[in-house]
């Protein structure tokens, strides 16, 4: 379902980007985080614009069935976080931030759907870095 669902968040609205191994579709074959776990890295224009492609679009469906072709997690598995416009995160940068999520909770930094800080409360509490290249 990896093609469907990567062709449906590509053409949803607010997103803008999303991580894929150099010629190849996807992001599958990158193993950052040890051979058993695959990541999934995208960039959106607002938090709502992934909420609603993640929970309101036919991507639910497909999440429904994860138990499919994943293991249960214990730990937190997904972060959020605020990058300035054009900026384009690496794989480090959110394993970094997924620690940090892990070892100290949701923060301006590091946080999720349910434990969330607006764009504008994260700048307030953290230095925002210029786009690099």
């Amino acid at each position: 379902m990896l093609a469907p669902v990567n062709a449906a968040a590509d053409g949803a609205p607010g997103f803008v980007w999303r991580l894929a191994e150099e010629g190849a579709p996807d992001a599958t074959g990158l193993r950052p985080a040890g051979e058993g776990v695959i990541v999934n890295l995208s960039v959106w224009e607002t938090q709502d614009a992934l909420w609603d492609f993640a929970y309101r679009s036919g991507h639910l469906e497909v999440m429904r069935r994860r138990r499919e072709w994943f293991e249960r997690n214990v730990e937190a598995h997904l972060v959020l976080w605020w990058v300035p416009a054009g900026h384009i995160p690496t794989v480090d940068e959110a394993l970094e931030r997924l620690a940090d999520l892990r070892a100290h909770g949701p923060s301006p930094r590091a946080f999720t759907f349910a434990a969330s800080y607006t764009a504008p409360e994260a700048a307030e509490h953290l230095q925002v870095l210029p786009p690099t290249r």
